[in-house]
């Protein structure tokens, strides 16, 4: 699989595949699939290529099953050899039976950080992510929090999620070398975000889009853009959805895109993404779409 770069020279750089997996389906989706569907689903996407894992602690039906992902991920990857998998997880987010609440406290990001070590089974998280902005708490009293936890050992490289301009700055003031990435909504039908994404390019930032495929189904009809990306997929002879991870992957090399599966087969349609090619004309259509 095609490779991409995260992290910098101070915290050291992990190269991961171009297309990683996010594991969020295995335990949100309804109906979701059974403990050992779940497990297939991750080893698919390591026979692919996959070396990139997204989870959080707060990928779960509900608060009694909090942390459900992260425990799905870790014995899935105990049953695989996975030696040089990233982890990427999440705290900050809360849940309060089925509803999301906030949390970004720098005592508590300890305490969902010490949680996630425990669950997945490991000495420090490979990368750590602010889930989303906590009203309650200033961002940078937050971004503090995540700095402690770096100096502590608890994390080897801190990212933040749904970040804007400003916050990604801040970030980048407070955390210094050892913010790596951003996660934020962008796909063909959610681009209000590219602005970011150039920001991130610009200072070597990893950039990775969650619900990348919003806009697009396997029938192109779900808004204006799908039919174009449907369109240029046929040309291709690939999916749409691999046409539209090829698209994501070409608006910079800090691109890794994390598409959900909840099948081996589609994670498996969605690696293979990462060898198709658009001709500049395509990516003009795609882009103007």
């Amino acid at each position: 699989m095609q490779q991409r770069s995260i992290g910098n020279d101070i915290v050291g750089r992990v190269s991961v595949g171009a297309v990683g997996l996010g594991a969020m389906p295995l335990s949100t989706k309804d109906p979701r699939p059974s403990r050992e569907e779940a497990v297939a689903v991750v080893h698919a996407a390591l026979d692919a290529g996959v070396t990139l894992i997204d989870t959080a602690d707060a990928y779960s039906r509900d608060e009694s099953e909090f942390g459900h992902n992260e425990v799905l991920v870790a014995e899935a990857l105990a049953s695989a050899s996975a030696s040089d998998v990233l982890v990427a997880t999440k705290g900050g987010h809360t849940r309060r039976g089925t509803d999301w609440d906030l949390d970004g406290s720098p005592s508590y990001l300890r305490r969902a950080c010490e949680g996630s070590l425990k669950r997945l089974g490991v000495e420090a998280i490979g990368l750590y992510q602010f889930h989303r902005p906590d009203p309650a708490t200033p961002w940078e009293v937050s971004m503090g929090a995540l700095r402690e936890l770096f100096d502590d050992g608890l994390v080897r490289m801190v990212g933040i999620s749904n970040a804007s301009i400003p916050q990604i700055d801040t970030a980048r003031a407070v955390l210094g070398e050892a913010l790596v990435s951003v996660q934020n909504q962008f796909s063909p039908g959610y681009r209000s975000s590219a602005v970011e994404l150039a920001h991130c390019a610009e200072h070597g930032l990893a950039w990775l889009p969650w619900s990348p495929f919003g806009g697009v189904s396997a029938a192109g009809s779900l808004d204006s853009a799908a039919p174009v990306f449907a369109e240029v997929a046929d040309e291709l002879g690939v999916s749409v959805h691999q046409a539209t991870l090829a698209w994501h992957l070409a608006q910079s090399d800090v691109v890794v895109a994390i598409p959900g599966a909840s099948r081996p087969g589609s994670i498996q349609d969605s690696a293979a993404a990462t060898h198709v090619t658009l001709t500049d004309d395509q990516l003009t259509r795609l882009d103007a779409a």
